[in-house]
């Protein structure tokens, strides 16, 4: 799944969510009446646009919006995310303040708020929620045993080893498929085990301290916690050491290993998969896809040869870091200290009523997401935002057509494909039932397990029916926007249809610039270097002739090139492969949405207001989306983890491939931000 944004946790990604207005050409009058959409304050009318755009754009608005101690970064997806935030704890609050029927959705939704709240309760019972977990490791005698724990664990949602998952199948799009995929290391990306830069090196010093910390806090000894925190050391450095780089993950093909179990058997022996998989709920299972292959050989040979004592310091850290967030105000701030402080730079942590909202929105989401459409989505505004999607997929099959480095046999299947685009918008048509899911006020942390094992069950019950490709892969009050190329599905959920991003007051300049990009942008993932891979269907199917391929690749490494020699930090740079397919995805987003408003315009020119062409709102409403303050520590954490490019340089990055940036804004040779035509890139 390719998103238009990643937030600072998963717990709030957050996008689109109110009304796109139909193009005002029919309707002279009203245009008239619309605003430019653009904020003057936001800018820096000192900083010269051909040399900085996004300062010229943005700083205005980076001066107004100062970073608190609970942001690494905070911009105008943040900030839409708060709003929400806020509209929600409005809708939760309302709802846990009042008794509700037990098994009801609020009854449910108002004891995993409340007992999120109560500080009292949970600073009482300090770790001992954790404690049948941790003694159900200690009383492991045996690797048979050590295996046979592993199911269950992971239905918890704590995945050491290795995760699994269920899917579409890549090459068979209608049946679901049983996935591994590389995990089990507490840093969360590989680099920071195995790069020995200065920062890289504090960081990975720092994680060996929590974790001897965090095994004190507890209960274990001095003398334990550092042999225990040495053992998970060296079996997350091994996991990470055969774990596939950020690059490599990249490639669907390279990613992809169907087999049978009995296959698996063989790969790895030192697991009883038969076992393992009537343990997890899946009894009988034929197939699956081995995602990492290597990496999952290596987990078969750390259970062969690591000491089983230190296996099990392994799978008590990975309970005691899975549950930090749910357990007493110490531990959770000792979790805090290292994953906010230390990789982000964050100096404090959100308030326990955000905590706690974040909390029953990923545990009740649709439920939740019901409520917030009911108040905050009007129906009209999913009818005209369909209206907009048609606009630009007209656009987006008008430049396939014109272009010239392409065959016409492959120009018919990339036609086919946009043809069949899945639109989803808002909200979904069928709501999912949490009834069986049981929430209490006696233990957070047993509500959180039972919430997730809740979540594993929805997903492994798929394994046998086909792919409900209506499910929806975000919920409706998620500030951000998807698409999935299995089911080859543009999703912009109600949440991100607000400013920056939607202003029904503004004109078309405006909106084109700024959820126009966005819908142009979740359109060209499928057709970026990973998703031109999949056919319409959703299936990894090679669709292109052998010819237009390689001219792809080639006009695709303009970009790798580009922005392989960007400098994010004093001797860091970006990563052009790493970021390529949100790169593309940028560059046609803008090229779709500009041509789909060219051809408004070209029906009823807009006037100049603010001091603004038509052309100049759009670019400037385009940069307004990224729009942010970072921290240096998030730079560093963002450029090894996060796929997309920095926001910066999305505008930066972005804009000196765009011919109509330069007509807008007189940009000359002379400027710091210009590209000669002949370097651009030139892809959708």
């Amino acid at each position: 799944m390719m998103s238009f944004f990643k937030s600072a946790s998963l717990a709030g990604s957050i996008l689109i969510s109110t009304i796109l207005m139909m193009s005002a050409c029919n309707n002279k009058s009203s245009v008239k009446e619309q605003t430019a959409g653009i904020r003057l304050e936001n800018l820096d009318t000192e900083a010269i646009a051909g040399d900085d755009f996004y300062q010229f754009a943005t700083g205005g608005w980076q001066n107004l919006n100062p970073l608190t101690g609970e942001y690494a970064r905070f911009g105008s997806f943040d900030k839409l995310g708060e709003q929400n935030r806020e509209q929600l704890k409005g809708l939760i609050e309302e709802i846990a303040a009042n008794p509700a029927k037990p098994g009801t959705i609020e009854q449910k939704i108002a004891d995993l708020f409340n007992v999120a709240m109560d500080s009292v309760l949970l600073n009482s019972a300090g770790v001992a929620p954790i404690q049948e977990d941790l003694q159900e490791i200690a009383l492991i005698q045996d690797k048979k045993a050590l295996v046979a724990i592993l199911p269950e664990m992971m239905k918890a949602g704590i995945r050491p080893y290795f995760n699994l998952f269920v899917d579409a199948d890549p090459m068979n799009s209608n049946a679901y498929l049983v996935q591994t995929y590389q995990g089990g290391f507490g840093l969360r990306q590989r680099d920071y085990y195995l790069e020995n830069d200065e920062a890289t090196r504090n960081i990975r010093g720092k994680y060996t301290e929590f974790v001897a910390q965090m095994f004190e806090n507890a209960g274990y000894t001095k003398a334990d916690a550092t042999r225990m925190r040495d053992d998970v050391m060296r079996i997350e450095t091994r996991l990470a050491t055969a774990a596939y780089d950020k690059v490599k993950l990249r490639d669907p093909r390279a990613n992809y290993n169907k087999m049978t179990v009995a296959e698996v058997q063989k790969l790895i022996p030192e697991i009883n998969w038969a076992e393992f998989f009537a343990g997890f709920g899946l009894p009988g299972l034929e197939e699956l896809s081995v995602s990492q292959k290597e990496a999952m050989i290596e987990v078969g040979k750390i259970i062969a040869t690591e000491p089983l004592d230190a296996q099990k310091a392994y799978l008590t850290w990975n309970v005691i870091n899975s549950s930090a967030s749910y357990l007493d105000d110490k531990t959770n701030q000792l979790s805090f200290d290292f994953y906010g402080r230390v990789l982000s730079g964050k100096e404090e942590q959100p308030p326990r009523w955000k905590r706690a909202v974040s909390t029953v929105d990923n545990s009740l989401g649709e439920a939740v997401g019901q409520m917030y459409v009911k108040k905050y989505f009007p129906p009209a505004a999913k009818e005209r935002m369909v209206n907009l999607v048609k606009n630009l997929q007209d656009a987006l099959g008008e430049r396939i057509k014109g272009l010239a480095w392409m065959s016409d046999s492959t120009k018919l299947n990339a036609l086919e494909k946009l043809a069949t685009f899945h639109v989803k918008i808002g909200y979904p048509d069928k709501w999912r039932d949490y009834s069986a899911l049981e929430i209490n006020r006696e233990s957070y942390w047993a509500n959180i397990k039972r919430a997730r094992a809740f979540e594993t069950g929805f997903m492994i019950s798929k394994i046998g029916k086909p792919v409900d490709k209506d499910e929806w892969m975000m919920t409706p009050q998620t500030v951000n926007a998807y698409y999935n190329p299995t089911t080859n599905e543009i999703c912009f959920p109600a949440g991100i249809l607000q400013y920056p991003f939607f202003d029904m007051d503004a004109d078309d300049a405006f909106n084109y610039g700024a959820i126009g990009v966005v819908i142009g942008h979740e359109m060209t993932h499928g057709f970026d270097d990973q998703g031109r891979q999949f056919d319409k269907d959703g299936n990894l199917n090679d669709w292109w002739s052998p010819a237009d391929a390689g001219k792809f690749n080639e006009r695709a490494q303009v970009l790798v090139d580009y922005f392989d020699n960007i400098e994010v930090a004093p001797g860091v740079m970006a990563n052009g492969k790493f970021t390529l397919g949100e790169n593309i995805a940028d560059h046609g987003g803008l090229l779709v949405s500009y041509h789909a408003f060219e051809k408004l315009m070209a029906k009823n020119q807009l006037p100049e207001k603010d001091g603004f062409t038509p052309a100049q709102r759009f670019f400037l409403a385009y940069a307004n989306v990224w729009a942010a303050n970072i921290r240096p520590e998030e730079v560093l954490q963002r450029t090894k983890t996060d796929e997309h490019s920095l926001g910066k340089w999305r505008v930066n990055g972005a804009l000196p491939h765009i011919a109509a940036w330069y007509d807008a804004f007189n940009i000359q040779p002379a400027d710091a931000m210009y590209l000669a035509p002949e370097n651009r890139a030139q892809i959708w």
